[in-house]
Order: structure tokens, then sequence, then C-alpha cells
């Protein structure tokens, strides 16, 4: 089993990204934190594997958790998961040796798409390892294993339609606790009622939604739509 501490400074998200690493086979939670510190104890304290780490922490930020223990000599591998998508902070990332990069909002099936390329990564690595294999071959199947395929939550995407967008409009009803409208939808992602429309009569054909109607008094139905879990 590979090891994770879920960071995230909200404890509702750190609960929702836990639950999401017990689903992928090979993966359990072996601690929470919801600060730098607590996350540096975690790794202190050993056992951990892999640090899904959120960028924004109350007493420092991720990265420069990362460089802290990179500093004191634990090479524990780090995934990013933050809603900070700027360059520079992506790039600081990649020094410091994150293997993956998450932006918020994301789904399950993008998650699981990261985790499996890391399972991968542990699998080739010990392989090869095993072998005493070396040379650009061997390099190249370690490197190849980090590869992730294109992000799972909502395969052929129509024409006009943006896996960003899709992400987004799945991230937002992955979380709600009740089937929403494309009124609701659109108010909470901040795009057009129609744009929300769209993409929902897509996840909903293509199998990622449920539709109920609600019925008023008056008028026609109300279509609301729901998270189907994958």
């Amino acid at each position: 089993m590979i090891d994770v501490l879920v960071v995230d400074d909200d404890f509702r998200v750190a609960e929702i990204n836990a639950k999401y690493v017990g689903k992928v086979p090979g993966f359990r939670v072996a601690a929470r934190a919801h600060s730098a510190a607590q996350a540096l104890a975690a790794v202190e304290r050993g056992s951990i594997d892999l640090v899904l780490l959120d960028h924004y922490l109350p007493d420092q930020t991720g990265l420069e958790l990362v460089h802290r223990m990179r500093e004191q000599g634990h090479g524990t591998d780090v995934i990013m998961i933050t809603a900070a998508s700027d360059v520079t902070t992506v790039q600081q990332a990649m020094r410091l040796g994150a293997l993956h990069y998450l932006v918020k909002p994301f789904t399950f099936a993008a998650l699981r798409t990261r985790l499996d390329s890391y399972a991968a990564l542990r699998r080739t690595v010990d392989r090869v390892g095993g072998r005493g294999l070396t040379g650009q071959e061997q390099v190249d199947r370690i490197f190849g294993a980090l590869r992730t395929a294109p992000a799972l939550s909502a395969p052929g995407l129509p024409t006009g339609h943006s896996e960003p967008t899709t992400d987004l409009i799945c991230g937002v009803l992955h979380r709600a606790d009740h089937p929403l409208s494309a009124h609701e939808v659109a108010a909470r992602t901040g795009l057009s009622r129609s744009t929300a429309q769209r993409y929902l009569r897509h996840l909903e054909q293509a199998g990622r939604l449920r539709l109920s109607l609600k019925y008023g008094d008056t008028g026609r139905p109300e279509h609301r739509y729901a998270w189907v879990a994958p």
C-alpha cells in the first residue's frame, strides 16, 4: 500500500480528497494535516510515501514546506493540489521536484489518473532497480511512467466544449449535497445559464449526471442535475 498524507487548510476539502484517495486501489490515507507544521510533523514521523499538498496554508505556503522538507533530507514524493495556477508557482513546484500539479477544482477521475501514474512510476523504479539495469532505455521507462493520459472527467467533448469548463461544472456538482438546476450551476461557476445548460445536457447524456424533474405549481418542470459517482 502507498501511504498518503493529505494536506489542506480546509477541513472539508481535506476530507473529500481523503475519500478520493481511499477509492483508488493500492492507496490509503495515513494522515491528514491542515497546516505546514502539522504536515512536516507527519513526514518526520515517517511512513509517508506521498503528500497531496495544498499551496495556500495558514503558516507557510506549500512550496515553502517542500523546500523545508528537502533541506531536512526528506525525499517524500509530492503532488500539488491547489487553486494556485500562476506560472511562477507551477515552475517553482517543478524545480522542487513535485511529480504532478493538479489545479482545483478537479474531478475524482483527474486525481485518480495522477495517482495511477504515480503507482506506475513506483512499480517501474522497483522493477528497473531490482534488475540493476542502466542506460537510456531504462531512464525513458522511469520518466515515461509519469506521463498521464488526458483527463477522464468528460471523454469525447463536443465541438465548442472545453475541458476546464467541464471540470469546473463537475466539481460544483460533486461538492453539492443536493441536485442543482442550470441556474444554480451558472451562479456557482460564473457561467451563463445557457452555457451551463449546454454542458449539463452533454454530461447527463454521457452518463456522468443524473437528471430529475422538480414540478412546481405552474409551468414546465425544472431540470435538476446530480453527480453520478464514478
